[in-house]
């Protein structure tokens, strides 16, 4: 039998590198870890890039996804048939006819809100960032200070259209094994709302005490979440 690849999704704000504790962990464990990096200019633009990047692996893959890349590969275009299991990591759990936007303002408690935002021009049209004096705050409150300070400078921009992005047809977890691991003190998706979503999905949900930066700060359970959806 094949190994499984885990395919490690970053959202908005963040790349790839957002996972490199959990990737160390899983490949010192001996698993093919791989980090893709989204586009993030639009929302269909993502849920076509994963899949053609999907489309290059072989073998069965487990998909994780933080933040906004819940979205994505809850899209069922997103994903291929060599896909087994998802995991959503502090992330949205998007159904058909949703958009995240819609699913972050449907409980209080988010801190992603216009005053701790930052627009920027790009040629591509608007960027959005978190303002520094704010990232601690509203995305690692749990991370030591340096961490917080470099996440700030190394921000991922996304575009505000990616946040409308929605799909036609039932997600992909409804047909798909899934986990959830929520953060119960998350400022960007408020954690009744993680609830709520992965409730609904009927995924294995494990909490844990953190913020939305829990792939940084909790390594050890996102990568043990993830072990467990490839069991």
């Amino acid at each position: 039998m094949n190994q499984q690849t885990f395919v490690l999704v970053h959202g908005a704000l963040t790349d790839a590198s957002v996972w490199r504790r959990v990737s160390a962990r899983l490949q010192d464990a001996g698993h093919t870890v791989i980090a893709p990096s989204l586009p993030m200019r639009d929302f269909d633009g993502d849920v076509a890039y994963l899949k053609q990047f999907l489309a290059t692996l072989t073998g069965p893959l487990v998909v994780a996804a933080h933040s906004y890349a819940g979205s994505v590969i809850s899209a069922p275009g997103a994903l291929t048939e060599n896909v087994r299991s998802l995991v959503f990591v502090t992330a949205f759990q998007q159904d058909a006819g949703e958009t995240a936007g819609a699913l972050n303002g449907k409980f209080p408690g988010s801190l992603l809100i216009p005053d701790n935002l930052v627009v920027r021009e790009s040629p591509g049209g608007s960027e959005i960032y978190l303002r520094p004096d704010k990232f601690g705050e509203v995305y690692a409150g749990d991370a030591g200070p340096r961490d917080v300070k470099i996440l700030a400078a190394a921000q991922k921009p996304f575009s505000p259209v990616t946040l409308e992005g929605s799909f036609a047809n039932a997600a992909s977890w409804h047909g798909l094994p899934s986990w959830a691991v929520v953060s119960t003190r998350d400022s960007s998706i408020p954690a009744e709302a993680q609830r709520w979503m992965a409730e609904r999905a009927g995924s294995t949900v494990v909490e844990v005490d953190s913020t939305h930066a829990v792939p940084l700060v909790r390594p050890d359970v996102v990568a043990e979440t993830i072990l467990s959806a490839a069991g």
